[in-house]
């Protein structure tokens, strides 16, 4: 997968507030580590999350994390279809864009 470019907001965030953002990190460590889930399945629960809340650049990053963790395209896919009648069709529909924004960035032998 191609490096991951991150938006200029979070690198200001993060150069602004390292403490914060390095406690963050660690507390993200902590709550994968405390449950029986596997990484794929984290971060398809945090694409959903982020889905709900209509966080784009949350959609764009677990979408990649997902992958990364081994998710294939369908799984990706599927885990933000499956939130339709939970949090309704427009908001699934514009997550799904979003994932399908780094879903073409993604060659396909490598999900």
């Amino acid at each position: 997968m191609a490096e991951e470019k991150v938006p200029r907001w979070y690198t200001t965030v993060r150069e602004k507030y390292p403490g914060v953002m390095a406690a963050l990190d660690q507390l993200g460590i902590a709550v994968r580590r405390e449950g029986p889930l596997d990484h794929k399945t984290a971060h398809l629960v945090q694409l959903a999350a982020a889905a709900a809340i209509r966080s784009e650049g949350a959609v764009h990053s677990h979408t990649r994390r997902a992958l990364r963790a081994g998710a294939t395209r369908e799984e990706v896919l599927h885990a933000l279809v499956l939130l339709v009648s939970t949090i309704g069709f427009p908001s699934v529909s514009a997550a799904l864009s979003w994932a399908h924004e780094e879903l073409e960035k993604t060659p396909q032998e490598n999900v």
